[in-house]
């Protein structure tokens, strides 16, 4: 029985966190082609919100510093080989648009982050079911916002719009997996979920240094660059109340 409450939090959970961030794709098209350049410092924010206040903070509480950023440099250099073994196998040609695609990148970050959301979970059902609960609650208090910005990198990174939706619903998913290994193997995932939180941080931001910050360099009037601005510090500002 606690199992399947246990899983269907976690599926719960990470479906009503896509479905309100989805709200993002209900804009029309042309309204939405006008907002993305913005949009992205938004994204943006989030991201590094999520990265830098939430995910490696929390992996600090059980790992030293050296391992800390041991872990982050392991991770950038990872995605960076994957990003180039996807550009290498997808296409040879140095202009193309698959060169400044994030979209494989941010789904794997996203997925081992929602793994260990479902892992989370399944502690806190394991304690009690009132911690399970609220730990399920404010899982999508802050997916919601993180979500919000996994959309506006995928439509950047030239995915459609249900193409950027069933990424999210599949990386989502993964929060089920964990919630399942949790379930069975909590003891041992205590040790790697750290690691595991930190790789993921890691991912996220490859993506928004490599690959958001660079789409939005270039000239801009000076009213754009505050605007910018404003709006990479709402991505973190929204972040901060559910970092920890």
């Amino acid at each position: 029985m606690i199992l399947l409450f246990i899983v269907g939090a976690s599926l719960a959970g990470g479906l009503v966190a896509v479905l309100l961030a989805a709200t993002v794709l209900a804009l029309n098209n042309a309204v939405l082609d006008r907002a993305l350049p913005r949009l992205l410092s938004f994204s943006t924010g989030t991201l590094l919100g999520a990265a830098l206040l939430g995910m490696i903070p929390q992996a600090a509480k059980h790992l030293g510093m050296p391992a800390i950023t041991s872990v982050i440099l392991c991770g950038l250099i990872s995605f960076f080989v994957l990003e180039k073994l996807l550009v290498w196998r997808h296409c040879h040609v140095n202009d193309c648009e698959i060169h400044a695609s994030s979209g494989p990148l941010l789904v794997l970050g996203d997925a081992v982050h929602n793994f260990v959301d479902g892992v989370v979970i399944a502690g806190a059902f394991l304690t009690s079911t009132e911690l399970g609960l609220a730990t399920a609650l404010s899982t999508i208090a802050h997916e919601v916002p993180q979500e919000t910005g996994e959309f506006i990198a995928y439509l950047r990174s030239g995915c459609s719009r249900r193409r950027a939706l069933l990424l999210n619903v599949v990386s989502s998913l993964t929060s089920v997996l964990g919630s399942v290994v949790g379930y069975l193997f909590l003891s041992q995932m205590r040790i790697v979920l750290p690691y595991l939180l930190t790789f993921a941080a890691s991912g996220f931001l490859y993506v928004a240094l490599a690959d958001l910050i660079p789409a939005q360099r270039g000239r801009m009037s000076l009213r754009l660059t505050l605007l910018d601005l404003v709006l990479l510090l709402i991505g973190i500002g929204v972040i901060v109340p559910v970092a920890h």
